[in-house]
């Protein structure tokens, strides 16, 4: 998903103009992105998050795969959106508080993620115990396969955006679409919903999608009753 939005903001070099978490982050995935291309299956063997079960699983992994991608185009639409809306929230928030928001939605992401896995993987065993060939692979394949990404931590992003600024007018690039940001949202939680339910768009973590924007919400209703939702730390 690509969005185009203007702040307004102008002056300085480009990248002094990027607040430190947003441009950070950035640069740290890019940068991994690189050491990903040369390492290749090390890097996903030993960074990417695999299912706890798995003989490939570590448990910084939790942290780790945010930073991976699976490619140039997962990696550059989850940073165009993380700069794009990131740099509001950061500027709105402060550095330390961004970040607290950005980690906590990213684990939330993987925690969503991992239930679901795991009520599957009850369904594959009792499968199983039947005598069931079929669940037997699917559970081996779901052991096998790495998560990569920052797209849980950045739907959250995009969820924090749209409480803040409800109304703002978003505009899709492909399709160019124009509509309120809470509209927006909902309507991208409604789509990782369906599709995380039906199965369809395979090889997509839609509940980690899911997961960031539930933790994100479930933060900012929590600062919210706190009186904290513009304070900075």
């Amino acid at each position: 998903m690509s969005f185009y939005y203007n702040d307004g903001r102008s002056g300085g070099g480009f990248l002094s103009n990027i607040p430190p978490v947003t441009k950070n982050i950035i640069m740290i995935n890019i940068l991994v992105m690189i050491m990903t291309a040369i390492g290749g299956d090390f890097m996903y063997e030993h960074f990417a998050l695999f299912y706890p079960t798995s003989p490939f699983f570590k448990p910084w992994q939790v942290v780790t795969h945010m930073f991976m991608h699976g490619g140039f185009w997962h990696l550059f639409f989850n940073m165009y959106t993380l700069f794009i809306f990131g740099c509001v929230l950061e500027r709105v928030w402060g550095p330390k508080k961004f970040l607290l928001f950005y980690f906590v939605t990213g684990l939330g992401a993987a925690f969503l993620h991992t239930g679901v896995e795991w009520i599957q993987t009850q369904v594959w065993l009792s499968q199983i115990a039947d005598g069931s060939q079929h669940a037997m692979a699917a559970l081996h394949q779901l052991k096998m396969t790495p998560t990569v990404g920052a797209s849980g931590a950045i739907y959250g992003v995009l969820l924090g955006y749209a409480m803040l600024y409800p109304d703002s007018i978003m505009t899709l690039l492909f399709p160019p679409i124009s509509l309120k940001a809470k509209w927006f949202v909902l309507i991208f939680a409604a789509i990782e919903l369906m599709t995380g339910v039906t199965g369809m768009g395979g090889g997509i973590a839609h509940f980690a999608h899911l997961g960031g924007m539930l933790f994100g919400w479930l933060m900012i209703l929590y600062w919210k009753k706190k009186g904290k939702l513009y304070g900075r730390y």
